[in-house]
């Protein structure tokens, strides 16, 4: 199973991109709205905005290190060394609602990255809670054992992507990896 490559500094910019963007902030709305662009970022163009891995939760797909972050901000998680930094972009209110403080600072945020959060803020920011649950648990999070990660080769296969592709989009993040 190949996993992607965690970008940070664009997964805390998309998290803002988002949650400046949504009526309902919450972490359920949040993690869904960046997997469904991820997914349709990484089958269209070979990589996921984020680069997070996603766990198949009882309620969907969630996107682990992002969790982690804002666990660490809640004050009940991982205490990232960079937590001071991340509690001056965004706070956690009531428990799961995020309010941002900041903007994204698009310089981290590709052409394409924003028109898939975009996309994926149009066809799901407005769903209910049970209406993103049943679009979310879908081929690669029924494929998935609850609390595994979910892979991205059937994420890829959940939107559509052909074998080759797959195997092609694995290989070049195996060699990316072999570079870091």
């Amino acid at each position: 199973m190949t996993t992607p490559v965690f970008n940070l500094e664009k997964s805390l910019q998309a998290v803002l991109y988002v949650a400046n963007r949504l009526t309902r902030r919450d972490f359920h709305k949040i993690f869904k709205v960046l997997y469904f662009a991820d997914r349709e970022h990484l089958t269209k163009y070979g990589r996921p905005i984020t680069g997070d891995t996603y766990i198949a939760m009882e309620y969907g797909p969630v996107p682990s290190m992002i969790y982690d972050i804002f666990k660490g901000v809640r004050g009940d998680g991982y205490q990232w060394p960079q937590i001071e930094d991340f509690k001056e972009l965004f706070q956690i209110k009531n428990r799961y609602n995020i309010e941002p403080l900041k903007k994204a600072d698009l310089y981290y945020l590709s052409k394409t990255d924003i028109a898939e959060l975009d996309s994926a803020l149009y066809k799901y920011g407005q769903l209910s809670w049970n209406e993103i649950v049943d679009k979310s648990h879908a081929f690669a999070w029924s494929n998935t054992p609850l609390n595994d990660r979910m892979s991205m080769e059937d994420i890829m296969k959940e939107s559509g992507a052909d074998d080759d592709f797959i195997v092609d989009v694995t290989e070049n993040i195996r060699a990316a990896k072999e570079f870091d």
